[in-house]
């Protein structure tokens, strides 16, 4: 089984323009990412997708594959979806390029949720809370999911509400959803053709798509979540980590 990260990288970011290529630790932002990509063990190919020369000069100066993509696509899966049009590839992952510190044994995890059960089309993982406010945040995306752990249902809201808590139950129940998605190929080129759904607009979700059209998403629940980079707050903290880890090696 034929196994592919892709990682959308645009240059523009509303809240952060060009963090993909940040480099305050000597290292583009989308460097590092690729990198953690290549620790997968289950992973055949890691490839950069992007609409922005910028950001393809600079993955040839570090040896990334990187191919050129429209600039015309509305997100990120439209743009891996191009990218894999004409690629031998059974299953492809989904790694947002501002995710410079996750686990490679995620991204084996999520790829490993397909490889394992061929019935189902579409894999992310979840984590859980550390407190109640993370909770009620509309910012962190919730998700349920049956027994057996395929997705229910995901949204912006408290999901599950507790009534008797008036909200927000034992932070132990619930499960925040990680940006990190497998699809299998053959799906991916349906899903990006659909026409996006009434929840995936109203939640502001992509993921809903697939639900509310019937398919279904595995979900496996790792130890915890990782930080991604949105904001240039965000970023002077992930340089400090790194710097210090740096340190801790001298």
């Amino acid at each position: 089984m034929k196994i592919a990260v892709v990682i959308p990288a645009r240059y523009g970011s509303s809240r952060f323009a060009g963090k993909v290529l940040a480099q305050d630790t000597g290292k583009y932002l989308v460097q590092h990412t690729y990198e953690r990509a290549l620790c997968a063990q289950s992973v055949n190919q890691v490839l950069v997708a992007t609409d922005d020369e910028r950001v393809f000069e600079a993955c040839g100066e570090f040896g990334a594959a990187c191919v050129m993509t429209s600039v015309e696509h509305k997100s990120g899966t439209d743009r891996i979806a191009e990218a894999v049009s004409g690629m031998d590839v059974d299953i492809v992952v989904n790694l947002q390029a501002d995710e410079p510190e996750i686990n490679a044994d995620y991204i084996d995890r999520v790829a490993g949720l397909l490889a394992a059960d061929p019935t189902a089309q579409m894999a992310t993982l979840l984590a859980p809370f550390e407190n109640s406010a993370d909770v009620a945040n509309p910012n962190i995306v919730k998700c349920i999911t049956d027994s057996t752990g395929r997705a229910i249902y995901f949204s912006r809201s408290v999901i599950p509400y507790d009534r008797q808590n008036g909200g927000v139950g034992a932070v132990a129940l619930y499960r925040r959803h990680l940006g990190i998605y497998a699809y299998r190929k053959d799906f991916l080129m349906a899903y990006t053709a659909m026409k996006p759904s009434f929840l995936e607009q109203t939640e502001k979700l992509e993921q809903l798509r697939a639900i509310e059209n019937g398919y279904t998403i595995l979900t496996a629940t790792v130890e915890k979540a990782w930080d991604g980079v949105d904001t240039e707050e965000q970023y002077r903290a992930f340089v400090r980590r790194m710097r210090q880890n740096a340190k801790g090696k001298i």
